[in-house]
């Protein structure tokens, strides 16, 4: 037992004093996002809005993602990462407090617009960011940390937002949402300022390619957007699913989440590790992480047990493990003949465009076929997915031939 703790204490050796501060970051800031996962049950019974209302407002979501991600790294590559994080977290936090106080369809779809707008500016510059402070070798392990971090801010949200909705109310979480946004902010700005930071590895290309000419690029962006589609069902419909059909409570609803970021915290990195160094290319691994992803689906639908929901949960949650930091690590290395801010703005913009189309999807569907016939459509399409991280394996094969 001993041994395994050590074991598990070392797959974290390495890692810069900058990457350990990008992720206290996040962990404040993730722990925060209670709002996230209960958004659809606070807009149906707190607002009282239809399914079809909600699956508008998630697009408005979805659509301020994919504006904040493009607008982010556009911004990155030309003031830098350090202004657009510090900016784009203090007014996301005053826009979540602001949020509260919008009761009705339409305001709230321009009020969620203009939220993800401002907090998706964010995300490329972090990415930018954790690849300037990480080391090469280091930087799959880097982004592991940083997921370890909003997983585990994310298993403790949902069980806090669970006993805040319980006691103060659906308020409370839009409150916590912005104050830890800005205690983020002001972390930031004292650990991690350009003048205080050290730069491991900033890469910029002299003659910088367009992510447009880049073919495998857009293979694999399919392929995270429909990871993306069917991945977000879990915090949308499910929850709805979770309640309506197995009778969960928001308590045991938020636990069950919990157990996601949970199971990531603790399992992730020591996987991460031992991927690394096992033969599987960054492709395949993406690969079967939508794979896995896809399954979750296919056992939900074999029982009413209830019991199967966290069967579900862990398929799903293995998957994820696996696709999300191979996958951003592949964004890494091809970004290195590019500009990094672009290459991650779209890497983004893939999982903004699956918020914009699978939030409201997952809503329309689940109103005009019911829940079980919408998860066989989230089958086919991961069917779809993996044909397309199948043609990418292939692809970059053959680059590694000519090269």
């Amino acid at each position: 037992m001993k041994k395994l703790y050590f074991n598990y204490l070392n797959t974290f050796k390495g890692l810069s004093k900058e990457v350990w501060w990008l992720a206290l970051i996040t962990l404040i800031n993730r722990a925060g996002t209670m709002v996230v996962p209960f958004l659809s049950l606070y807009l149906t019974t707190s607002l009282e809005l239809t399914l079809k209302d909600v699956g508008w407002i998630m697009s408005c979501f979805g659509l301020g993602s994919v504006g904040g991600s493009w607008l982010g790294g556009k911004l990155t590559d030309k003031i830098g990462f350090y202004k657009v994080m510090k900016t784009s977290l203090l007014l996301t936090g005053v826009l979540f407090i602001a949020l509260q106080f919008v009761n009705t369809f339409i305001g709230f779809c321009i009020g969620i617009f203009l939220v993800m707008l401002v907090a998706d500016t964010f995300r490329p510059a972090m990415f930018v960011a954790l690849s300037t402070y990480s080391k090469p070798e280091n930087k799959t392990r880097s982004v592991t940390l940083i997921r370890l971090a909003i997983n585990l801010g994310f298993s403790a949200g949902p069980a806090v937002g669970g006993l805040i909705i319980t006691s103060l109310g659906y308020n409370g979480l839009f409150w916590v949402d912005g104050v830890t946004c800005i205690l983020a902010t002001m972390l930031l700005m004292n650990v991690l300022h350009p003048k205080k930071a050290k730069a491991q590895d900033e890469t910029k290309a002299e003659n910088p390619e367009s992510v447009f000419s880049d073919k495998a690029f857009w293979i694999f962006f399919v392929g995270m957007f429909v990871f993306g589609f069917i991945f977000l069902q879990y915090f949308s419909t499910m929850p709805l699913y979770y309640k309506d059909i197995h009778h969960l409570s928001e308590l045991q609803i938020g636990l069950l989440m919990g157990m996601n970021g949970f199971v990531i915290f603790l399992l992730e990195m020591p996987l991460i590790k031992w991927l690394e160094d096992s033969k599987y290319s960054k492709e395949f691994l993406m690969f079967f992480g939508l794979l896995l992803t896809g399954l979750s689906f296919v056992v939900i639908n074999l029982t009413g047990w209830v019991g199967i929901l966290m069967v579900g949960m862990l398929l799903m949650t293995i998957g994820e493990m696996i696709a999300f930091p191979f996958s951003n690590a592949f964004v890494m290395e091809r970004a290195k003949k590019g500009n990094q801010g672009e290459y991650m703005a779209y890497y983004s913009i893939a999982f903004s465009m699956s918020h914009i189309f699978g939030h409201n999807s997952g809503m329309q569907l689940i109103d005009n076929i019911g829940f079980d016939n919408t998860w066989n459509f989230m089958i086919l399409l991961s069917a779809v997915g993996v044909l397309f991280l199948w043609m990418l394996i292939r692809i970059v094969k053959r680059e590694k031939v000519v090269a």
